[in-house]
């Protein structure tokens, strides 16, 4: 039986981070003038993340990515070579024009929970160390992706190997962040 592949970081299992990483260099795949951005702070969230929005690396069905303050986020080199992918999304993904690589998504939406929050791949830190991968969110989206329905079942069973529960839209934690954040801005509970 082949082993069903999610993405490069974690097809080898998942590999802990380092309580002490405080952040790192991103850096694009271009040889040739690299973009890259400083992170001053560790990820918090990270998954593998099942949607078509996402950036993946070649063959895989899945991205990884996580959250750090957009306060610690900076274009450190290059930053020319950056285009906003989709200036509608909430999630404002900027990649290199060249590679097409997604170095930073901040959300700069005002009044969405994740506003205040820029979207990483840890993949592409210099350091090792970053926080590891803790679940998979938006798994049903990968048959998007055009992984067949009929691999579904082996999906989720090796992200349930590989200690990433499975989810078709965000685990738990931030499902309750989101829903707080919008009981307190509609009122029901107290700001």
């Amino acid at each position: 039986m082949t082993k069903v592949l999610i993405h490069p970081l974690v097809d080898d299992g998942v590999k802990p981070g380092s309580a002490d990483f405080a952040g790192g260099t991103l850096t694009c795949l271009c040889a040739d003038r690299p973009v890259t951005v400083a992170v001053a702070s560790q990820v918090a969230h990270n998954h593998a993340c099942g949607c078509t929005k996402c950036w993946k690396p070649a063959g895989a069905d899945f991205s990884v990515v996580a959250v750090a303050p957009t306060s610690t986020v900076t274009v450190t080199a290059n930053g020319d070579k950056l285009a906003v992918v989709d200036p509608s999304a909430v999630i404002q993904r900027h990649a290199c024009k060249v590679c097409g690589v997604h170095m930073h998504g901040p959300v700069e939406k005002e009044g969405h929970p994740f506003f205040g929050l820029t979207f990483v791949h840890p993949e592409r830190f210099v350091e090792d160390g970053a926080a590891e991968p803790g679940f998979a969110a938006f798994v049903s989206s990968v048959i998007e992706g055009g992984v067949h329905p009929d691999k579904m079942a082996g999906v989720r069973a090796r992200l349930r190997e590989l200690g990433l529960e499975p989810y078709d839209c965000l685990n738990p934690p931030l499902m309750d962040y989101i829903a707080t954040h919008v009981a307190k801005a509609s009122g029901v509970l107290p700001a």
